[in-house]
């Protein structure tokens, strides 16, 4: 759902009406969902997972050859904390990837920006309320 509002965020400079058909698509399918929604079940363990993944070159053949975004990689990740998500992105790499792990590489660098603030953010929270920093620095890394 945020992807698809994103995807309409960009073209409001020139919008169209096939942006405003999907508009109220999405506000049809908000509407219809507004008793749906993820059950999420914490483990109680302040462990922090990172499963990140990488799409290289994920637009080429299917856009114009000559937009140089057609060969960006597109990073995706879910950062979570007891197993509940707290932080999710999917975006354009900045740089262009020449292979396949220098995405996946890039992908886990843009990752770990937001992972290590948490890290620290848990750590110094944790202190505050009595938990021994060995039980907050629990941390894994999945890559995809």
């Amino acid at each position: 759902m945020i992807f698809a509002v994103s995807q309409c965020a960009c073209f409001t400079h020139n919008p169209k009406r096939s942006h405003e058909v999907a508009l109220e698509c999405i506000g049809q399918y908000l509407k219809n969902t507004l008793t749906d929604g993820l059950i999420i079940k914490p483990t109680g363990i302040l462990d922090i997972d990172c499963y990140v993944d990488a799409d290289f070159a994920g637009l080429w053949q299917s856009e114009d050859k000559q937009e140089p975004s057609c060969v960006k990689s597109r990073t995706g990740f879910v950062i979570s904390i007891s197993n509940c998500p707290v932080i999710w992105k999917s975006k354009l790499q900045t740089e262009i990837a020449t292979f396949t792990m220098e995405a996946e590489y890039n992908a886990l660098s843009i990752s770990m920006k937001e992972v290590l603030p948490i890290k620290h953010c848990l750590e110094a929270v944790a202190s505050c309320v009595g938990i021994s920093s060995d039980e907050v620095t629990t941390f894994r890394t999945t890559v995809w």
